[in-house]
């Protein structure tokens, strides 16, 4: 299996270096290797390469960015991934691409415990939200054999994320105000990048009928919680371990979005139904917890914090 990946130096895709790397023989670039600004050569760059998969992990991710920079928003979550799926179709290969929570907008979906499964109407209140559904959607409409991942609350070793945020402010401050009126569930990269290796090689070993396989779907650990209720918990679990922080999980003060005032409005409920990706794949996915305690474990016992 020949993969090309987009997107080596993000959270996700420098896990997937890590999990696609068996599979097969693995092109990995980056953003000084392939600029999405440069469709053309994008495009160009897949019939070059002629792969059987392309794994899309690049993305403009800048939600509160993204509503005064609208264009090349667009142009990196919309017109590239269509171009993709455009050249993947010419190729013969599979397109993987992963969107988010963020094209729903309403509270409460229609699968177990109100989360949203994949048919359910998508209302994006963003302009990242808008940007990444034009994506999905340039994917399909492109008839390329693909995977569409949704997922949410993405946080891992590499990059900035959330509990890494959490803990600096815990080491730096004796107070901070969390939202705590939107709830979804916080995904590992490592997970989502061992996930996605593990669907590939499902698809390679049906062989003839993967075709069944192709679609959208939503994946993410399991379970859920608020901003609020996991920044109390990475902060305990920290201080749990013996690291030196000044902030207490009490001092974690509860505030809603609106006294939060970010500028990109965020879906009030991320949670995502992933029944349709454990059935199709037969994986089980683990509880929220699991991978968040990994990292602050980890965290604490390199001396960060």
């Amino acid at each position: 299996m020949k993969i090309l990946l987009f997107g080596k130096d993000g959270q996700v895709g420098w896990e997937l270096q890590r999990a696609l790397a068996p599979l097969g023989e693995l092109h990995a670039l980056g953003r000084s290797e392939a600029d999405f600004a440069d469709l053309d050569a994008l495009r160009c760059r897949v019939l070059d390469e002629r792969p059987d998969v392309i794994v899309n992990a690049a993305a403009y991710t800048a939600v509160d960015r993204a509503e005064t920079d609208e264009a090349v928003a667009h142009r990196i979550n919309a017109l590239a991934p269509g171009v993709l799926a455009q050249a993947a179709g010419a190729c013969s290969a599979w397109i993987v691409h992963y969107s988010t929570d963020f094209v729903f907008g309403s509270r409460g979906g229609s699968g177990v415990g109100g989360a949203h499964v994949e048919t359910d109407t998508v209302a994006p209140l963003s302009v990242y939200g808008r940007t990444k559904l034009d994506g999905e959607e340039r994917i399909r409409a492109s008839g390329a054999r693909h995977l569409v991942l949704r997922t949410s609350w993405v946080y891992g070793r590499h990059g900035a994320n959330f509990p890494k945020t959490i803990l600096r402010l815990a080491k730096e401050r004796r107070q901070i105000e969390v939202v705590a009126d939107q709830v979804g569930t916080p995904t590992s990269a490592w997970l989502l990048a061992d996930l996605t290796a593990l669907a590939l090689y499902r698809i390679a070993m049906e062989r003839g009928g993967a075709e069944t396989l192709s679609g959208t779907y939503h994946v993410t650990a399991s379970g859920g919680t608020s901003w609020h209720t996991y920044a109390r918990h990475v902060v305990e679990l920290a201080l749990a371990q013996g690291a030196r922080l000044t902030l207490s999980p009490e001092r974690i003060k509860p505030v809603s979005a609106a006294e939060w005032g970010a500028a990109a409005a965020r879906p009030p409920d991320s949670l995502l139904d992933t029944g349709k990706f454990r059935a199709g794949f037969g994986l089980a996915l683990p509880a929220w917890r699991d991978d968040v305690n990994r990292l602050v474990t980890e965290l604490v016992a390199g001396g960060n914090p």
